[in-house]
C-alpha cells in the first residue's frame, strides 16, 4: 500500500483530508522542506509540490508569480528531488509532484520516474497531459509505483469523468470552477460546486475525490468539500507567504493560516 492510499484508508468517516500545494523553491530554496514539515504538523494530509515552469498554462497570476520567483532562485529538478529526499528523513506524508510535461521530457521520462520513486515521491499530477496521451508517462510511473492523478472540471462530460476515474490512481482532482488556479470569492465557488460534485459522485466510483481551486478559508473548504473526501489549497498559501515574507514571523503566520484551514481556529 502506498502512502496516498494509506491516508485515504485511514480517514475518519466525517473527516475532510487537506492537501496543500507549495511551489518548490518559493519563496526561497532553503524554506521548502521546513514548509512541508510545518504543513504536516498543522494538519496537512497530502503535499502537492509544484515543479516550476516558465509557461504554467493552468495557473493564475499567484502561482505563475511563485514559479517565476523559484526559477530566479535557481530551482532545478534535481533540487526538487533533494527536497523530497530531505523530507523523507523525518516524514511519511504523501508527496505528489505537480507540474507540466515539458520539464519532465527535458529531464527524461524514464530517468524522472525512477528518480522520483527513489527519493520517495508517491504520485504525479500533470495537467497538460490529456487522458488519451498519458501513455507518454503512465507505464513508467506504474513500474515505479507512482500514482497518476487526472483532473476533471465542471465542463467535463460524464463520459470523460468515467475515463479519468478509470485512468487515475490515488484520487481524482476535481477543479471546482472553470479557469485557472487562484483564490476566489467563496460564494462564486459554492454556487456551482454542488451540482458539479453530484455529477462527480455519479461518475467517479473507483477513486476518492479531492476538490481544489478557489478555497481560501476553513468555511470555504468545508462547504466545497461537503460531499468530497477532502480539499486542496494552493494559491491562498502563496498569497499568505507573499503577504508576510520576508518578515521575521512569516512562517508562523503561514502555519497559523494552515492550521485554521484544517481546524477552523
Amino acid at each position: 500500500m502506498n502512502r496516498i492510499q494509506h491516508v485515504f484508508d485511514n480517514k475518519k468517516p466525517d473527516e475532510k483530508l487537506m492537501s496543500l500545494f507549495i511551489t518548490a523553491g518559493y519563496p526561497d530554496l532553503e524554506s521548502t522542506v521546513d514548509l512541508i514539515l510545518g504543513f504536516e504538523k498543522n494538519g496537512a494530509d497530502i503535499i502537492e509540490l509544484g515543479m516550476p515552469f516558465s509557461d504554467p498554462l493552468a495557473d493564475g497570476p499567484t502561482i505563475q508569480y511563485s514559479s517565476d520567483v523559484a526559477i530566479k532562485n535557481g530551482i532545478t529538478m534535481n533540487k526538487i528531488f533533494e527536497m523530497v529526499e530531505k523530507v523523507r528523513e523525518s516524514s511519511e506524508i504523501p508527496i505528489i509532484l505537480m507540474g507540466y510535461m515539458n520539464p519532465v521530457l527535458r529531464y527524461g521520462v524514464n530517468r524522472f520516474t525512477r528518480k522520483a520513486a527513489e527519493v520517495g515521491v508517491d504520485g504525479l499530477i500533470i495537467p497538460d497531459i490529456p487522458i488519451e496521451e498519458d501513455g507518454i508517462i503512465k507505464k513508467q510511473a506504474e513500474e515505479n509505483g507512482l500514482d497518476i492523478i487526472h483532473l476533471v472540471a465542471p465542463n467535463t462530460s460524464d463520459e470523460r469523468m468515467k475515463l479519468a476515474d478509470e485512468n487515475s490512481q490515488g484520487f481524482v482532482y476535481c477543479v471546482s470552477v472553470t479557469g485557472v488556479t487562484g483564490a476566489r470569492d467563496g460564494d462564486e465557488v459554492s454556487k456551482s460546486v454542488d451540482r458539479f460534485i453530484e455529477r462527480v459522485r455519479a461518475n467517479i466510483t473507483l477513486n476518492p475525490v479531492m476538490v481544489g481551486f478557489g478555497i481560501r478559508s476553513h468555511q470555504d473548504a468545508q462547504n466545497i468539500a461537503l460531499n468530497a473526501d477532502g480539499f486542496i489549497v494552493g494559491s491562498a498559501l502563496i498569497d499568505t507567504i507573499k503577504q508576510h515574507y520576508p518578515k521575521e514571523n512569516w512562517q508562523s503566520e503561514l502555519m497559523s493560516f494552515v492550521h485554521s484551514l484544517k481546524f477552523g481556529k
